[in-house]
């Protein structure tokens, strides 16, 4: 993937003038070409020299799927004949149109809840591939709802912070003027739990929100369920995420999703709410989404509630979440590539 002062370099030796350059980057960015002969304001002779030299990648739509509650489901084919999904969630009432982005092919962190964590994980997504994730569900976002996407959750398949590099260069275009110009408290990158990754994020003094999938508040429950936990464990976390909030100031959230009779008692909300109190967090509490092979059950609704109501007189924020897109795999979890 090229820089704008690599494109400006190749422009200049050919002999080109210098705001050519900044012709080809608005194509390959604010307008998404997917090809060289859509760049109409180019001399047909630079578009021929283009083809030659260079190529374009573009991720392709390869089947749309639409929930009865208004969430659509794109599974996208990229260069390689690989697959990934992306998920549109409309809430029209609250003016929000959000897109869930993948940043992986599968996963490699085995989350037992989750039905991407039972993929092979082939390889990292390249930033142009994110990015043209939220360049097309934004079309359908304008096409079918008439209005433009509001925020974008790196929460698809994968883990976003084992493909750090593409994911912060995949928000520096999403962000930049001459890209999407999304405003970075919109964007939300979501993590199992890399505890040096999320260092090196404060580090970089990312402009983006946290998400943390915490799904249980000790130690040996989140083994058991999260695997990663085993060499990320949760002092080691706090310590990281504590260490992002100081540097950054960026809202942080724990992303909870309650399994009956393993991690849904008041005894759970209690070390939940301990969590809690390291700096200011909102908690959003998931249902947990059935999933191929799955071995937990959703928590009763009542239970649910008590659960949260147990965290609000904590004093702490609570969002409880009732899943979308159940009826096509789109829910939290049950990303998979899988033909219903």
């Amino acid at each position: 993937m090229l820089t704008k002062a690599q494109i400006t370099d190749w422009v200049e030796q050919i002999g080109e003038k210098k705001y050519r350059a900044g012709q080809i980057y608005e194509w390959l960015w604010q307008k998404s070409a997917h090809s060289f002969e859509e760049m109409s304001n180019l001399s047909k002779s630079l578009r021929e020299l283009m083809e030659k030299t260079f190529v374009i990648l573009p991720i392709t739509i390869d089947k749309v799927q639409k929930s009865v509650d208004g969430t659509i489901k794109t599974r996208f084919k990229l260069h390689d004949g690989h697959l990934i999904e992306s998920v549109l969630i409309p809430v029209p009432r609250d003016n929000r149109y959000t897109v869930c982005v993948s940043t992986q092919v599968g996963c490699s962190l085995t989350c037992k809840f989750c039905a991407t964590g039972k993929m092979k994980r082939v390889r990292n997504l390249e930033a142009a591939e994110i990015y043209d994730q939220v360049v097309l569900v934004n079309r359908q976002a304008e096409e079918i709802f008439d209005h433009p996407l509001t925020n974008i959750v790196y929460m698809g398949m994968g883990e976003p912070l084992l493909a750090y590099k593409s994911v912060l260069k995949s928000v520096e275009h999403i962000t930049s003027p001459e890209g999407l110009h999304m405003s970075p408290k919109r964007i939300t990158v979501s993590t199992a739990g890399i505890a040096k990754a999320i260092l090196r994020l404060a580090e970089d003094e990312v402009k983006f929100n946290l998400a943390l999938s915490l799904h249980a508040a000790d130690d040996d429950k989140r083994n058991e369920i999260m695997p990663i936990n085993e060499s990320n464990n949760l002092e080691v976390l706090m310590k990281a995420i504590k260490e992002f909030y100081r540097t950054t100031k960026n809202r942080i959230s724990f992303e909870y999703i309650l399994l009956q009779g393993v991690n849904d008692d008041i005894e759970d909300a209690k070390k939940l709410a301990k969590l809690c109190a390291h700096f200011p967090v909102r908690v959003n509490i998931i249902e947990y989404n059935p999933i191929e092979d799955g071995v937990f059950i959703k928590t009763a609704i009542a239970k649910m509630d008590a659960f949260a109501n147990y965290l609000i007189d904590q004093g702490i924020v609570v969002t409880v979440r009732r899943s979308r897109g159940k009826d096509i795999d789109a829910a939290c979890g049950q990303l998979a590539n899988k033909d219903n």
